[in-house]
């Protein structure tokens, strides 16, 4: 089971007490400054602040395409417009505690990884997700000239991925491409 919470590629992963992206406004809904949410967690009602504060939720309920939200500070379709885009983070330590086996996103994305004996493999740059789980996607290292590293996808299953922790994600020998 996994509790996913940021979009597939943030810029930096969650560890810590960082800014973790649950949604993302994609549009206003009516005229009294409701908007449309895409939202990346299990349940965005246990949360009633974002943004360090800036936004506080006043209703959500579920829409046709995503969830349906109304901020204090937003008043008006306007208003809404102008949040289009914008992401709604909390700090990581407002998430709940994870189960043996559970992760966020937000802890993966950015992870060192190596293989089984220990070597160097890349890192973690996304996690997709295309309807039979989690797939994490790993970049090689750059080339020595500079170029950007080959990318390569690997199931999140025990068998492609035996363990993880703060540091790093190893990923079975049989599953690193190009080894």
């Amino acid at each position: 089971m996994t509790r996913t919470s940021p979009p597939p590629t943030p810029p930096t992963h969650g560890r810590g007490d960082s800014a973790v992206t649950l949604a993302v406004v994609i549009g206003a809904h009516g005229v009294t400054g409701e908007v449309r949410l895409k939202s990346f967690a299990d349940d965005l009602a246990n949360y009633r602040s974002f943004n360090g504060g800036k936004l506080t939720l006043k209703s959500l309920r579920a829409g046709n395409n995503g969830a349906i939200a109304r901020f204090a500070e937003i008043a008006d379709r306007n208003a809404a417009e102008a949040m289009r885009g914008t992401e709604l983070t909390v700090a990581r330590s407002e998430l709940p505690p994870l189960d043996d086996g559970e992760y966020y996103h937000a802890d993966l994305i950015g992870l060192r990884v190596v293989d089984n004996a220990g070597l160097e493999v890349g890192h973690v740059v996304a996690i997709e997700n295309f309807g039979a789980g989690d797939v994490i996607e790993i970049e090689r290292p750059a080339s020595e000239d500079g170029k950007r590293g080959k990318r390569f996808m690997v199931p999140m299953r025990v068998e492609a991925v035996p363990e993880w922790n703060a540091e790093r994600l190893v990923v079975a020998a049989g599953y690193v491409e190009g080894a």
